[in-house]
């Protein structure tokens, strides 16, 4: 035998060696680290197992007897079977994407929880308008899924009744303030009404005594044809008792019905609550009145922002009053109200 031969024959047998003794002290060391564990369970991720899968998979069942320490060969060996399965498993080309499919039940839902009275077949008809064709079937198979009864079996919501009659509604109620007066600190009763269609407000008078006479009076400003409450609207109010019989028959002399919420029911006053809340965080908690002409001046001035300058979420985001079309470039400009309390920005005109 050459001497070359020799040498190549001693080297590998050296690296087999060398070999032998770094995977005794891997197993030992797995063994450690295992034992170190007292018993929990060992949790890899889809990459790890894959590592171990695929070097599994070279070694064959009786080596890994040998040197897999963490987990058993069969374990290692079905991650491998699971991995060789995923490759060759290929998705269904039939049938709507998963994103069309929840796009589709989300609108199947809303049209008939926006129309009670829309069956299945009206709600198939609205569907196709819009550029999908879904069965009659599937569109009955959504609605009991999502416990909706069939058309005109489903009630309807209260928000959709309101709507139906915002033209002729009009909201009123009393929030109150106290003032720092001569005389200490009053509590002054400030009454309001809000036309629920477009959401304009007019505070119509403050007044520590919030008698029969001082409602009255306060209501002659917006009854007529220029004021909010014109012949044939209808007057929604809780049962305070400032809103006594007798204010209710001067109303009815000028074509306005009342019609009072029931006890303990602000929800049904709602957009009259959402402005007291507005008022309240937005301005009158932030200053201290000082006297009756201060807060007077105070609430003109936020129901001039409440116009003109705050945006409602009820509006689609939108200003009540809306101005021309600014602009995208310009200087911008603050205007302050309250001291700065209330803030309205715009581009100056060009």
């Amino acid at each position: 035998m050459l001497p070359f031969q020799l040498l190549i024959i001693a080297l590998s047998g050296w690296l087999q060696h060398e070999q032998s003794d770094v995977i005794a002290f891997l197993r030992e060391e797995n063994r450690l680290l295992k034992a170190r564990l007292a018993g929990q369970r060992l949790r890899f991720d889809d990459g790890e197992r894959r590592r171990l899968a695929e070097l599994g998979h070279r070694l064959g069942r009786r080596l890994l007897a040998q040197v897999a320490t963490l987990v058993t060969p069969d374990t290692i060996l079905r991650w491998h079977r699971e991995l060789v399965a995923r490759k060759w498993t290929y998705r269904a080309g039939r049938g709507r994407p998963a994103g069309l499919q929840a796009h589709l039940r989300a609108l199947v839902i809303r049209m008939a929880t926006e129309n009670p009275t829309w069956g299945y077949t009206r709600i198939q008809g609205a569907v196709k308008n819009l550029g999908h064709h879904v069965g009659r079937s599937t569109i009955a198979r959504i609605l009991r899924a999502e416990g909706l009864p069939p058309g005109r079996q489903r009630p309807m919501t209260w928000r959709t009744f309101v709507q139906a009659h915002w033209p002729v509604l009009v909201a009123a109620d009393f929030f109150t303030t106290e003032v720092w007066t001569v005389r200490g600190l009053v509590t002054y009763y400030t009454a309001f009404v809000l036309d629920l269609e477009s959401r304009r407000i007019q505070v119509i008078g403050s007044t520590p005594y919030p008698n029969e006479a001082f409602v009255i009076q306060c209501l002659r400003q917006v009854t007529g044809g220029t004021g909010l409450l014109y012949e044939g609207r209808i007057l929604l109010c809780d049962r305070d008792p400032k809103w006594s019989s007798g204010v209710e028959q001067w109303l009815a002399t000028a074509g306005v019905r009342v019609v009072r919420t029931p006890p303990r029911a602000p929800d049904c006053n709602a957009y009259a609550e959402r402005f007291v809340r507005s008022v309240k965080e937005e301005c009158l908690n932030r200053i201290v009145p000082l006297g009756e002409r201060h807060l007077r001046k105070t609430l003109h001035e936020f129901a001039a922002h409440y116009h003109r300058e705050r945006n409602h979420q009820g509006l689609a985001n939108e200003l009540i009053e809306r101005p021309a079309a600014q602009r995208p470039t310009g200087v911008i400009h603050r205007r302050q109200r309250v001291g700065g309390i209330l803030s309205f920005y715009y581009r100056s005109a060009a």
